[in-house]
């Protein structure tokens, strides 16, 4: 909705659009009120533009990498309350004078900041003093973000305990850029801690769920696990042969499995090997725990024995029944429940005694009290946050608005936001070039601008590639061709190899205008007589192809003469009989209509030729330039602009330089590779004997005519009736 306001704006009228200028503070502070559809642009992205990404990202406050009006207002608004001139921004810079800031906040922060650089005395602070938080804050114990480093604790046992809960619960980033600690990591480590030193409480305090105590328990519990499937299968073979004696042949290794095992290098860990069963199978046949069992598990029957067999079920057993198999399972079934329940976390790798060590320590606490400490300071050290804000603002906030509200700099010729540098190519240096982020985006409406478009692929030789379109707005189109390469200088002024691509041709002067007929018809000539002089020469190819089929037949000959090298091609001859017959009805229709006029009147009459033929195609071209329009283009790459940015005849030549001697150069005019005896007295001969065939052939026969301003055209008919003139008879 167009707000009302009573303040007095200035606007400065270029591009065929009225923009608004930016005098001072109160032209900052009313924007609001300016209704926008006198702004420039409505929206512009964040990237891909030639402005401080960091700054983009402050003004860009719901991030979603696009800036809109609403936003610069906001940004404008922050500034009214950050400083006593928002008139300060016009000035630009990255430095603000202490007396200059308004927030008593923000003052407090800057000289804190300027404080912890040893600049106590300091009256101005400047964004490179800030920017680098990373510096600020590595000297600084707590530094208001809530998350403490080991640095942060002062004695030996509360840094060990930080250290090892960041080496298992992983870290938080403090402001110094260091890995540290936050009050939730704290309450999930202790949480942990806690959970899993319960459980193992209750392990130790019930002996059935850990008859050989934790870690005895454990071993015996894992011995057990690791042959629990092979030990299941042997005492299942044995009842089946018990069951059926037939079946004892089947139940045990023959002779074939051995002689597959034999083909290959034995080991006693192959995969083969670990296949076949723990020991002989037989009815009722206990396992043996060493000697004549399957060397793949005999080290896992040993542990079982030492871990679980022995403790669990007495000492002196070699063999293991298929009841002692039962009853040693279920001594352990309380245990295995009891295991299923334990906590899942990372803690537990630094072990149960270093976890109950900090858990009756007291380590929680006083970890606690140290984040609690670093957060109090959390709004003092904030303001190191707007402190950068307003020095970014000072720095670009103004830049903003001159390629927002306003097109100044783009008109201005200070380089716009949206230019990403210069590509000089085909002996010009062309200004206006602009990245292409969207490349389908941009064939849908870049070429709505009725601008010369060129598309080039960007290269370095580290590996970057970049796309940008150049705006040629001076000079000619004869040489700009897809494939021709140049060099393009970003702002950085780093040199990219450039090759183009794609070409949207439009005019790009009046002056290339004017002379589009002619080379036109330039070039429909040079086709016809190309075409002309192809067709004859392919008929000449197969009339000799012809001819040496033939002769490939007849006996062989002396071969005849070689032609000589001077002969003129016939297609030659046919070109050059087209052009003089051309040139011939040209001439002799120009002779036609100016013989026998007075010579003051022939400079005229050539020169309203020339127009005749030219005027139409300047025109077009003029009327082309005038409406030429840089808005599809920046559109193409995401942003909205809201009035007509054209490019019109002066201000577009301004923006591709054509090659100029510097002023004060010595040039010398001989050149030694200049091009040598140039035939000027053939084309006068020919000329002549053009002229002298039309005055032969047709002016002098009509010499009376041309004479009398006369052109000679059919005898009147005589009417039949009509009395025959005196002294003559009327009949034959």
């Amino acid at each position: 909705m167009k707000a009302k306001s009573s303040h007095v704006w200035k606007f400065f009228r270029v591009g065929g659009v009225d923009q608004v200028t930016f005098r001072d503070g109160a032209d900052l502070i009313h924007l609001a009120e300016l209704d926008q559809k006198l702004w420039m642009t409505l929206a512009m992205p964040t990237r891909g533009i030639e402005f401080d990404p960091k700054t983009a990202d402050l003004i860009d406050t719901d991030k979603d990498g696009r800036i809109r009006p609403p936003e610069v207002l906001a940004a404008i608004a922050w500034i009214e309350t950050a400083l006593k001139d928002p008139g300060d921004l016009l000035k630009g810079g990255d430095t603000v004078p202490l007396a200059a800031i308004k927030d008593a906040n923000l003052l407090a922060g800057a000289q804190r900041l300027l404080h912890s650089l040893n600049k106590s005395g300091a009256t101005s602070i400047s964004l490179a003093e800030v920017s680098d938080t990373v510096k600020i804050f590595a000297e600084t114990r707590f530094n208001g973000d809530g998350v403490i480093i080991a640095a942060c604790a002062e004695n030996p046992a509360d840094q060990s305990a930080i250290a090892d809960i960041i080496a298992t619960l992983g870290p938080v980033t403090d402001r110094s850029g260091q890995p540290g600690l936050d009050q939730a990591r704290l309450d999930q480590f202790f949480a942990d801690a806690r959970a899993l030193a319960d459980w193992a409480a209750k392990g130790e305090a019930d002996r059935a769920l850990t008859p050989l105590g934790l870690d005895g328990t454990a071993r015996a519990a894992l011995a057990v696990t690791a042959l629990k499937t092979k030990i299941d299968d042997y005492f299942g073979r044995c009842r089946l042969a018990a069951y059926d004696d037939q079946a004892l042949a089947a139940l045990n290794p023959v002779t074939q499995d051995y002689a597959a095992i034999a083909d290959q290098d034995i080991s006693i860990t192959a995969q083969e090997i670990a296949k076949l069963p723990l020991a002989k199978a037989a009815a009722n046949q206990p396992l043996p725990l060493a000697g004549a069992v399957n060397p793949a598990w005999a080290a896992a029957l040993a542990t079982l024995a030492a871990d679980a067999v022995i403790p669990l079920l007495g000492a002196g057993k070699i063999n293991l029944t298929e009841a002692d198999w039962a009853a040693l399972q279920t001594k352990l079934a309380p245990h295995a429940e009891w295991l299923s329940a334990k906590p899942a976390t990372t803690v537990e790798t630094l072990g149960l005694p270093r976890l109950r060590e900090l858990l009756a320590s007291g380590a929680q606490d006083r970890l606690a009290e140290l984040i609690k400490q670093d957060a109090a300071l959390e709004n003092e050290f904030n303001q190191f946050a707007g402190v950068e804000k307003l020095l970014r603002f000072q720095k670009d906030l103004h830049k903003l608005l001159t390629n927002f509200v306003n097109f100044a700099d783009f008109y201005g010729r200070t380089w716009a936001v949206f230019q990403a540098g210069t590509l000089y190519l085909d002996n010009r240096a062309c200004n206006l070039c602009i990245d292409v982020t969207d490349p389908a985006r941009h064939a849908a409406l870049a070429h709505l601008s009725g601008a010369f478009l060129a598309y080039c692929d960007l290269s370095r030789p580290d590996g970057a590639k970049r796309q940008i379109v150049a705006i040629i707005t001076d000079g000619d189109s004869d040489n700009l061709i897809v494939g021709r390469n140049g060099v393009f200088y970003d702002r950085a002024r780093r040199d990219w190899d450039a090759t183009i691509t794609k070409i949207v041709a439009n005019p790009i002067s009046i002056r290339q205008g004017f002379w589009s007929p002619y080379k036109k018809v330039a070039r429909m000539i040079e086709n016809q007589v190309a075409s002309r002089a192809a067709a004859l020469d392919a008929a000449a190819q197969q009339k000799i192809a012809a001819q040496a089929a033939t002769t490939a037949e007849l006996e062989k000959a002396p071969p005849p003469p070689a032609p000589p090298s001077n002969k003129i091609d016939p297609g030659t001859l046919a070109a050059i009989g087209l052009v003089l017959t051309t040139l011939l009805g040209a001439v002799g229709t120009w002779v036609a209509a100016i013989f026998g006029k007075p010579a003051w009147e022939i400079p005229l009459i050539v020169v309203g030729l020339m127009l005749a033929i030219s005027l139409p195609s300047m025109c077009l071209a003029a009327l082309k330039l005038r409406k030429r329009n840089l808005g599809p283009i920046l559109d193409a790459n995401g942003w909205a602009i809201n009035n007509a940015a054209k490019m019109n005849i002066p201000f577009g030549r301004s923006l591709t330089d054509m090659p100029s001697l510097p002023p004060g150069s010595e040039r010398g005019l001989a050149d030694p590779f200049a091009d040598k005896g140039s035939p000027w007295w053939l084309y006068i001969l020919l000329v002549v004997v053009a002229l002298g065939a039309v005055i032969y052939f047709w002016a002098w026969p009509n010499r009376q005519a041309l004479l009398n301003h006369q052109i000679t055209a059919p005898p009147p008919k005589v009417d039949k009736l009509a009395p025959a003139p005196a002294g003559k008879s009327g009949v034959g």
